[in-house]
């Protein structure tokens, strides 16, 4: 059983969680009134004794409990009885309360396994509640906003969604419905990556392509997920100001505009915010959303590797349960398409490595999210740190790049090589880029344009991660 040493405020209430889930403790106190109190709030093992005395300690079997508590309001002699149960066993796990935060070098070199200090408890759980009531805040203001709208509410992901998109698409697609509004999820370019493709066929998600939307100006209200600028990786035309942004990419607040705004850039993905919403309101998340969200939180932080925090652990705590393994595994698992195969193919041995940076080049590809599937396998070469792979369309020239060297951050240096001259950006381990063709004017064929190409994408991000190229 676990034994609470000093049964006052904290221990009693700690005393009373065991009893309310049915595991056993035994309870110490120097005070008898309190003692017998104790019993007669049914609580069966209470011992009345003053805890520093060793004859009391060693009688109470310390040694086989699963836990001891000490937990009076005296960090002295709070110290001396964990210094003596120490003695008693060398095993048993012992959490002490600590008043004082300068009582820090009393403590040093004592062997307990957990000090709570008050003061930074309550603090703790301030920040909580606050975070609680800013959510609450937060969810009744895109409440209105939602419950304002008289017609279907437009929910634009980026373009070619991942599954964290399509995950927070669906869930605030959910929230409408369940206040009575209607919603349609609208995307540009298509649904690519096997994953994604799997992903919209085993769950049916019903996304309509922008390309069909007459006049988005018809919808009532529009929502912005997993973006924040209209027109950026994106196809919302830039002179729609949406109603609702939600995202958790790094932005530029003074660019931002919206009715309701929550971006955070410090969360792994922006299904972890859904997340907080669904549960929030109370909203039951059924196997398939759970399922959904669970991967689109495990896809964007790299498989919980890069830019993961504990709320979005936390996220995970609460989907996991309630997420299909099964249909996890259909996800995880489709069939490579022959292009993905091909341009992976051209993009190795095309590829030429610096160090622990690898530069491919995938030649002319028909689809862009072939490359960062390509990417991420080649990422899996052993001695290789940063990968970047790069192929032509008719009209443009795409980088993926991966990243699991913690000295570069993977955004930050794909901004600084192609921001100037295209689109960049990214997370520390996961970026990507798009450069204009005709910048590339003065090639007169396929071949030269390639080698034009390649010559200033590897020159330029060679120069901003400063990295030189053995000739």
């Amino acid at each position: 059983m676990y034994i609470i040493l000093g049964s006052g405020k904290a221990g009693y209430q700690a005393a009373r969680h065991f009893k309310d889930t049915g595991r056993p403790c035994t309870l110490v106190d120097i005070n008898p009134e309190r003692a017998e109190s104790l019993k007669e709030m049914g609580f069966e093992n209470v011992v009345e004794g003053d805890i520093a005395s060793e004859d009391l300690l060693s009688k109470l079997n310390i040694g086989q409990a699963k836990g001891v508590m000490v937990f009076t309001t005296d960090t002295e002699l709070n110290l001396r009885v964990a210094r003596k149960l120490r003695e008693i066993s060398k095993e048993v796990p012992i959490i002490l309360r600590a008043g004082r935060q300068d009582a820090s070098e009393d403590i040093k070199g004592l062997e307990v396994d957990e000090i709570i200090y008050p003061s930074l408890a309550v603090a703790e759980m301030a920040v909580q509640s606050l975070e609680r009531l800013e959510a609450k805040r937060n969810l009744k203001r895109l409440g209105s906003i939602i419950k304002e709208a008289k017609k279907t509410i437009a929910i634009v992901v980026h373009d070619n969604p991942d599954p964290d998109a399509l995950a927070s698409a669906i869930s605030l697609k959910r929230i409408i419905e369940k206040m009575g509004k209607a919603a349609d999820i609208i995307y540009g370019g298509k649904i690519g990556y096997e994953e994604n493709k799997a992903l919209i066929n085993l769950l049916e998600i019903e996304a309509v392509p922008i390309s069909k939307i007459r006049d988005i100006g018809s919808y009532s209200k529009v929502a912005l997920i997993e973006a924040s600028l209209p027109g950026e990786n994106n196809s919302l035309p830039k002179e729609v100001r949406p109603d609702i942004i939600i995202d958790h990419h790094p932005y530029d607040p003074a660019k931002i505009s919206a009715d309701y705004i929550d971006i955070r850039p410090e969360l792994g993905a922006t299904s972890t915010i859904m997340t907080e919403y669904l549960t929030e309101l109370g909203l039951e998340v059924s196997e398939e959303l759970a399922t959904l969200l669970l991967y689109g939180i495990k896809t964007d932080t790299g498989g919980f590797t890069r830019g993961t925090t504990a709320k979005d652990l936390q996220a995970v705590v609460l989907l996991y349960p309630k997420a299909s393994q099964e249909l996890l595994t259909k996800i995880e698992t489709p069939l490579m398409s022959s292009e993905t195969l091909d341009v992976l193919g051209e993009a190795i041995k095309n590829r030429r490595s610096v160090g622990s940076l690898l530069l491919a080049n995938a030649g002319f590809i028909r689809d862009r999210d072939t490359l960062p599937q390509a990417a991420d396998h080649i990422l899996k070469l052993e001695g290789i740190a940063t990968v970047l792979v790069y192929g032509l369309t008719k009209d443009m020239v795409h980088i993926s790049a991966r990243n699991k060297d913690i000295r570069i951050h993977l955004g930050e240096a794909m901004e600084m090589a192609f921001g100037d001259i295209g689109e960049a950006g990214g997370h520390p381990t996961a970026a990507a880029a798009k450069i204009n063709l005709g910048l590339f004017g003065g090639a007169k064929d396929n071949e030269s344009l390639l080698k034009l190409a390649e010559e200033a994408v590897t020159e330029r991000f060679l120069k901003v991660v400063g990295v030189e190229e053995k000739k």
